[in-house]
């Protein structure tokens, strides 16, 4: 039970407020699997794997939470009999939960004075549930019995069949309590969200509004929600509340959850739709009838809650929409001078800025600097669920992280990532967080020539597991010994990890030799190259772009000027 307390404790350290979520539907993959990717992106957030084994619990035995963000105690809740095993962001029956905090309008982003906050609300969700409609009850009982004592939240939810799209916020200090709502993401379909609330217009239990496919109800007859015809789901208040304080003032049929409890702003649409649609116009077709909206025109063509892709997404297709910068937009941040005469597409805070009494903003793109970790959730309904369930988890930045397979029946995380091995205030050797951030930041001195380098490594590894574990889950699937299958995903899972880390090093230091002081030594098969006597051949030394020697004479012509 200490133990319990004390991963709890530790999980909810920083409150992660921009981050970045894609929903893959079963019919939207390339093998039937379900996908949803969460980046943890926070200035303070720690890049680590937090383990909670299965436990029975005795009658009256009590879970102390501490708040997501202070650590201070928030509320003590009753243990259900069982509870189950859950690593990082999956539990064993391949339930997988995903979040971008969007707060929401005052004064309900504050939350209830007592309850659950949304990281505790993941956590113990994952500890009591099997599969989505499972998740969305127990969310459902949990802020109704306990309260919510945070503001607006997008969560993902993942299984083996389905995956859905959870909005809520709190009541504030009115009511006990939290409005939501919940949508099954239509086969076939990929959804997303970032930090801004997405869901509009929904079906309504009496018919109101055409549902376009199965049925919807009301929190009232929340038991109903194993239904399989139901494709939505809203807490029973979720109009009657706004209409009470003032909020809202059409029909239910009118009623849009997004537009009531988070209005569109330029930050909303700027910083936050705008890696929706970076994510959308990578995936399917026509999307780029939306950019004038992502660019934060709200009167111009609204992105749609989900579409359809143009092709089955694989997993590295889903690592790979986690990687942008804006490219081959306007917002394109390789582009601009800020990018430098290496073009890096990183910009340090804050985002916005003032010049001559006009205000403007750095682009917040989904690959950003300050991302604490990443994942993309894995669940295959063809496979045992200890094997099926996969957390490809990655540290640091999106775009220069290594995605490495965890299995959700794993017992022993990999010492890289493990719980406690080095903080935001302690550096560790072997944790995969600060190495990875050594790499990244180094890359950014030299970004368009360094992260060439990186990349080249980062295919290998990620190729490498993809392949393997795909081999393995077929000589696997039919292990009827669960002690053996365990042992296996355990070794699995930790050697993958052992060879990240060790390639990695390797090239942290090719990195600091090819280029050390701004040269760019010459290389040959991954070495540094050296004549025959081994003497190490002069480097290149390439030129700044000729705009980059421009804007220096335009600064500060007459002083460098050669006479």
């Amino acid at each position: 039970m200490k133990r319990l307390l004390l991963l709890l404790a530790l999980a909810v350290a920083g409150r992660a407020v921009a981050c970045t979520n894609l929903i893959v539907s079963k019919g939207a993959s390339t093998d039937g699997s379900t996908f949803i990717t969460y980046a943890a992106d926070s200035h303070t957030r720690y890049g680590q794997l937090r383990y909670c084994a299965a436990a029975d619990h005795q009658p009256g035995e009590m879970l102390r939470l501490y708040n997501y963000g202070s650590l201070r105690h928030q509320i003590d809740i009753p243990q259900p009999a069982h509870t189950y095993q859950v690593v990082g962001f999956i539990n064993e029956h391949q339930l997988a939960i995903g979040e971008t905090t969007w707060g929401g309008i005052s004064p309900l982003d504050k939350g209830n004075a007592e309850g659950i906050d949304y990281g505790n609300l993941i956590y113990v969700t994952l500890q009591r549930a099997r599969n989505c409609r499972e998740a969305i009850k127990v969310m459902h009982e949990l802020v109704s019995t306990y309260g919510y004592a945070d503001g607006g939240e997008s969560f993902s939810l993942a299984d083996p069949d389905e995956v859905w799209i959870f909005e809520i916020t709190s009541k504030g200090h009115f009511e006990k309590g939290a409005v939501w709502v919940a949508r099954r993401v239509p086969d076939g379909y990929i959804c997303g969200h970032a930090n801004q609330a997405r869901i509009t217009t929904f079906p309504w239990e009496s018919g109101k509004r055409k549902v376009e496919s199965g049925k919807s109800l009301s929190s009232k007859h929340i038991d109903k929600v194993f239904d399989k015809d139901v494709e939505c789901v809203y807490s029973e208040d979720v109009a009657s509340f706004a209409r009470k304080q003032g909020l809202y003032k059409g029909s239910d049929a009118d009623f849009s959850f997004a537009d009531t409890y988070n209005p569109l702003t330029f930050s909303g649409l700027r910083a936050c739709e705008a890696r929706v649609y970076a994510m959308f116009r990578r995936a399917a077709d026509g999307i780029q009838r939306y950019e004038a909206f992502a660019m934060g025109d709200a009167n111009a063509e609204r992105l749609p809650l989900w579409v359809k892709p143009n092709r089955k997404l694989s997993v590295q297709d889903c690592m790979a929409l986690m990687r942008d910068h804006f490219e081959g937009t306007p917002m394109d941040m390789t582009q601009d001078v800020g990018a430098g005469p290496f073009h890096c597409p990183y910009r340090w805070r804050p985002m916005d800025f003032e010049v001559d009494g006009k205000k403007y903003v750095h682009e917040r793109a989904i690959s950003t600097q300050q991302t604490g970790f990443s994942f993309v959730a894995q669940c295959r309904s063809w496979l045992p669920s200890k094997l099926g369930g996969i957390i490809w988890f990655g540290v640091d930045d999106t775009y220069s992280t290594v995605y490495c397979p965890v299995y959700c029946g794993t017992t022993q995380v990999p010492v890289c990532f493990e719980d406690g091995n080095g903080s935001m205030s302690q550096y560790s050797e072997t944790a995969a967080f600060w190495l990875f951030n050594r790499v990244s930041n180094f890359c950014y001195l030299r970004y368009d020539s360094m992260i060439v380098d990186l990349q080249q490594v980062q295919r290998e590894l990620e190729n490498n597991f993809v392949s393997l574990e795909r081999r393995h889950a077929d000589r696997w699937a039919n292990e009827d010994n669960e002690a053996r299958l365990v042992g296996a995903l355990n070794r699995f899972s930790n050697d993958r990890a052992e060879e990240m880390m060790r390639r990695w090093h390797e090239l942290d230091h090719f990195l600091l030799m090819k280029y050390i002081d701004g040269n760019i030594k010459h290389t040959k098969n991954g070495r540094i190259e050296t004549t025959e006597t081994g003497v190490v051949r002069f480097p290149q030394q390439p030129p700044y772009p000729q705009w980059f020697y421009r804007q220096i004479v335009d600064d500060k012509g007459e002083v460098l000027q050669v006479k």
